[in-house]
């Protein structure tokens, strides 16, 4: 996906998350997360300010003063407000950054600024999920997107040293709408590649959205054959927190 494409998607998907956060109230519980509505979109509102001063500032690391806030905002009358303003910010900084932007990053990408813009985006993304579940029915995401979000996850997230499982298994994510993924376990890291395998160990079947869904531990509409017991695996050891 080419830049500009990442940040159309952040730019709808904030604003899906902050009419759902704004449909479902401040203490909605939102699904498989430990957090109320309110908590979703604070975080998601710092996120977003900590990125924006990171490309605004071509900042050197994303240990800053506005990462290490994330978490704070305001009260909840003015908190809807503040995401808003938040999210705008960080869409109209990707879009006015320079393609050779130099900054900090934490996953491999073809540069600085498409780390940002993708990073940015499946965030969002993600919890715009997380704000529809707590609302209501949650909106497909569209396939080309799911599938780079699949890959962000598998060969970024998933492949840390952290989230390594020990056991030895093959799993196979068969998509009905795209390419399908081959997830290795057992190693000292977790290793995907697409394409299918009949033989593996558990195959997690469904659209391209409901795959992305679930290897992010949100619920989704997949189907598990096999051993369901590695899915366990999957959800207690690849989990995404901030920290």
């Amino acid at each position: 996906m080419e830049i500009a494409e990442y940040v159309a998607h952040l730019e709808e998907d904030g604003s899906r998350l902050a009419e759902a956060a704004d449909r479902a109230g401040w203490d909605a519980t939102v699904p498989e997360l430990q957090w109320d509505v309110r908590a979703l979109v604070t975080h998601t509102g710092g996120v977003h300010r900590w990125a924006a001063d990171i490309v605004a500032t071509a900042s050197s690391t994303t240990d800053t003063e506005l990462g290490r806030a994330v978490g704070q905002g305001p009260e909840d009358d003015a908190l809807l407000d503040w995401f808003t303003a938040g999210h705008a910010a960080l869409v109209a900084t990707l879009r006015a950054a320079p393609a050779d932007l130099q900054c900090a990053t934490f996953l491999a990408a073809p540069s600085p600024l498409a780390f940002w813009a993708r990073r940015q985006a499946h965030e969002t993304a993600i919890h715009r999920a997380d704000a529809e579940g707590a609302a209501g029915a949650v909106t497909p995401f569209d396939t080309l997107f799911a599938q780079d979000g699949i890959g962000e996850l598998l060969r970024g997230f998933a492949a840390r040293k952290s989230h390594a499982i020990a056991r030895t298994a093959m799993v196979s994510l068969n998509s009905t709408d795209g390419p399908s993924w081959l997830v290795t376990l057992g190693g000292e890291r977790i290793t995907a590649e697409e394409g299918g395998d009949t033989d593996s160990d558990l195959t997690v079947g469904g659209t391209s959205s409901d795959i992305y869904l679930w290897l992010w531990n949100r619920p989704s509409g997949v189907t598990l054959e096999g051993d369901a017991t590695l899915a366990d695996d999957w959800a207690n050891s690849v989990r995404v927190r901030w920290s």
